[in-house]
């Protein structure tokens, strides 16, 4: 059996807002049912690829979902952005903003509450443009800007969502980013507060 294969690329803009996480789940999880399979063709396997940009940051940069992923399998994504590091479009990890709050927190103690509330908020399905209004942007000028830290987290949340729905889904990370920071996290979801901290 012949083992060439080809990509089959495809680019998609596409916003999704939902103030529920459970819709935010369902619709990602439609979009990615209604991507064409992969086939063969002339002897040759073509594999469906797909980037879903997501997000625009103010300096042009965007967020963008690849699918699929090769570490894991099923419906699950990954979060990418255009030059992370200024240079190559690359994948923040979970350990690359847990290492930037804490840069932010040394920086600014005072004002790092508002930036946890902030992810609170974002983690609570509102939208990161909603919740930068009344932010000061230059409370943080050391790490990633602010805009983008929020932007990966509504999809690295959402992610969290698909991939352990059945567990604690986005608590895991969020409880994570509590104990990185050692600043508690108050959750309004589902109209109960809790508290977590470490």
């Amino acid at each position: 059996m012949p083992t060439d294969y080809v990509y089959d690329k495809s680019e998609i803009n596409w916003i999704l807002t939902d103030n529920s996480r459970e819709e935010l789940r369902k619709k990602v999880v439609l979009k990615f049912l209604s991507e064409p399979g992969g086939y063969w063709k002339d002897g040759v396997k073509h594999v469906t690829h797909f980037r879903y940009f997501v997000e625009k940051l103010e300096d042009g940069r965007r967020i963008f979902l690849v699918r699929p992923t090769f570490l894991n399998k099923g419906i699950d994504f990954q979060v990418w952005v255009e030059r992370f590091d200024g240079i190559s479009d690359k994948k923040p990890s979970h350990k690359h903003i847990f290492n930037d709050l804490r840069l932010k927190k040394k920086e600014n103690s005072q004002d790092f509450p508002k930036l946890i509330q902030m992810i609170d908020d974002v983690w609570n399905c509102q939208e990161p443009d909603a919740v930068l209004k009344t932010f000061d942007k230059n409370a943080f000028r050391q790490g990633f800007p602010v805009e983008m830290v929020l932007k990966i987290l509504k999809w690295l949340f959402i992610e969290q969502d698909i991939t352990y729905w059945n567990y604690d889904g986005r608590q895991m990370l969020r409880m994570a980013i509590a104990e990185e920071t050692k600043q508690p996290l108050v959750a309004r979801a589902s109209g109960k507060i809790n508290t977590y901290s470490s």
